[in-house]
């Protein structure tokens, strides 16, 4: 008999996923299955996906190694770098010690050093993201992807079929569904769970190594949340927020605790941890795979496109579905594509659209907090 799992449990297994997921794919490791680390959304995970290959992310969001990555980089570059370059080079992260290859992209000009100084210890592959989303962009980022499953075919000693890729991009898209599915319930008004909640399972459910098996796990909470909303469980009417901004999870999962510990609730992330990472599927019906795939990952409305109508786009349909409050926006220090962005981003919500607009500046350390939690009340009590 099935156990029925109540919905905080269900969110700290999911909260939990990162962690659990160390030891899982030490055991894949021993297996013998590829494992392809990775660092961005951009990447095409259904090239790898294609060959048996594991996928997961390696973005690192603690200030723990930072300090020995000011060894070799600036003090004064983006903490996600420094996060991400001291874990690899410590060896303290388990998914970049067991990665067989490191895919990189030329998003913004401090990851792309940084990927040198790493393919010194690690095999990395860079792929060349074209900064625009013009046609002629669209032919290099197809070729990229090509190119990307050769280098796969090569090093592992393995045919990559068009059949094989039309199987993963089936596994992706549903997965993706079922996670779009997720984060639309909090359309609802009063919402039906905490923000935190809805990131926790976003977040964890990119550690899962089986993709297959996102659908079922996250339709299943889906229906239990919806009965629990039908039967009168939701959270109380609060100012409705939505998060943008750089990439949102571990240490600055701080930004939306302080949302929410001080009269908000996150509705929606615009950002890489939500809907920007999930909101469009390949074409399932396009004939040729490396361009349905070429298309909806170039799509992609990353602050490093210019220009970036798509984020707007987004942002514009999001702010609407999820009937916002107010939009919070999350920068990271030095992070200069979203610093800059952030201008137009504030003019697009709070000058055409009329919707109060913030942004908060913020790095990996918890020294902020009490300066977050006074800026964020004073924002929300004005709601």
């Amino acid at each position: 008999m099935e156990v029925i799992k109540d919905l905080p449990e269900v969110f700290e297994e999911f909260a939990e996923q990162r962690k659990n997921s160390f030891l899982a794919v030490k055991q894949l490791k021993e297996k013998g299955i590829p494992i392809v680390g990775a660092y961005c959304t951009y990447f095409p995970q259904e090239i790898a996906m294609a060959m048996g290959a594991a996928t997961v992310g390696l973005c690192s969001t603690s200030d723990e190694t930072i300090p020995v990555a000011e060894r070799d980089l600036p003090k004064n570059l983006c903490p996600l770098i420094k996060s991400s370059y001291g874990f690899a080079i410590t060896d303290k992260c388990p998914f970049f010690y067991f990665s067989d290859v490191v895919v990189g992209e030329t998003t913004c000009d401090g990851k792309k050093k940084m990927y040198e100084y790493m393919s010194e210890f690690k095999d990395v592959f860079i792929m060349e993201l074209p900064n625009s989303q013009r046609e002629e962009s669209l032919k290099l980022w197809k070729s990229e992807i090509i190119r990307f499953k050769e280098y796969l075919e090569k090093k592992f000693d393995v045919e990559i079929t068009e059949d094989q890729i039309r199987e993963a991009i089936k596994v992706n898209n549903a997965g993706r569904r079922s996670l779009k599915r997720l984060y639309e319930v909090m359309r609802h008004d009063p919402a039906p769970i905490k923000g935190h909640d809805l990131f926790k399972v976003l977040y964890g459910s990119t550690f899962k190594f089986d993709r297959s098996a996102i659908p079922a796990e996250v339709d299943a909470l889906v229906d239990k949340i919806e009965k629990e909303y039908a039967e009168g469980v939701m959270q109380e009417k609060k100012p409705r927020i939505l998060v943008t901004g750089c990439p949102i999870g571990g240490a600055t999962e701080k930004v939306i605790k302080a949302i929410e510990e001080n009269g908000g609730i996150v509705v929606t992330y615009e950002s890489c941890s939500g809907a920007k990472s999930i909101d469009k599927l390949v074409d399932e019906e396009n004939p040729d795979v490396y361009d349905a795939l070429a298309q909806r990952y170039l799509e992609i409305g990353c602050s490093v496109m210019t220009p970036n109508p798509n984020r707007l786009e987004l942002l514009g349909r999001l702010m609407d579905e999820y009937q916002v409050d107010g939009v919070i926006e999350m920068l990271l220090q030095a992070c200069h594509t979203y610093g800059v962005e952030s201008r137009g981003i504030r003019k697009f919500v709070n000058e055409e659209r009329g919707i109060p607009y913030m942004s908060v500046e913020t790095d990996y350390s918890q020294a902020d907090i009490g300066q977050l939690n006074t800026r964020i009340a004073a924002f929300i009590e004005m709601l």
